[in-house]
């Protein structure tokens, strides 16, 4: 699906769902990853991303564009178009949007990393595992205060 395919979709989605046309210009951003979709108030655009629309279809695409047209017909009226606001909650629940994206499954995936170090110390052996690489110099062991050295678990991203 391209820019165009979308344009006319999220136009379609718009006279359906709200009766009121959308008069601006809807495109995918393919960088929007930890968002389903973003409404802009002063250029009054959309974007979707497109990962949303590979990995979940066209039924939760669908339900972002109305969450993202929800934004753009409260605010060109006047009316309380953040998420906080009850006019918000009250239109994206009488259209049937979502009010969340699902997780890529990528960015799940990576929110679940192993261990990739380990601290050992060098007196009692006590072990720490992390996620992140740190300075075993500015750290000492919690058990005998010992001095720290750091182990590689695996690949470095």
């Amino acid at each position: 699906m391209d820019n165009e395919e979308l344009q006319s979709w999220v136009e379609r989605v718009s006279l359906a769902s709200f009766g009121l046309p959308f008069k601006h210009k809807a495109i995918f951003n393919a960088r929007l990853k930890a968002t389903g979709g973003r409404y802009f108030t002063r250029s009054h655009h959309i974007e979707i991303s497109p990962h949303q629309l590979a990995s979940f279809g066209i039924e939760e695409t669908e339900k972002i564009i109305k969450h993202e047209l929800c934004h753009y017909h409260l605010h060109i009226r006047n009316m309380g178009y953040r998420h906080r606001d009850a006019d918000f909650k009250h239109l994206l629940a009488q259209v049937g949007g979502s009010r969340y994206c699902q997780s890529l499954p990528e960015r799940a995936q990576r929110k679940t990393l192993p261990y990739r170090y380990k601290l050992v110390c060098k007196q009692c052996g006590m072990e720490y595992l992390r996620k992140r690489k740190l300075d075993p110099a500015k750290y000492s062991c919690g058990r005998c205060r010992g001095k720290l050295q750091l182990f590689s678990l695996g690949k470095e991203a």
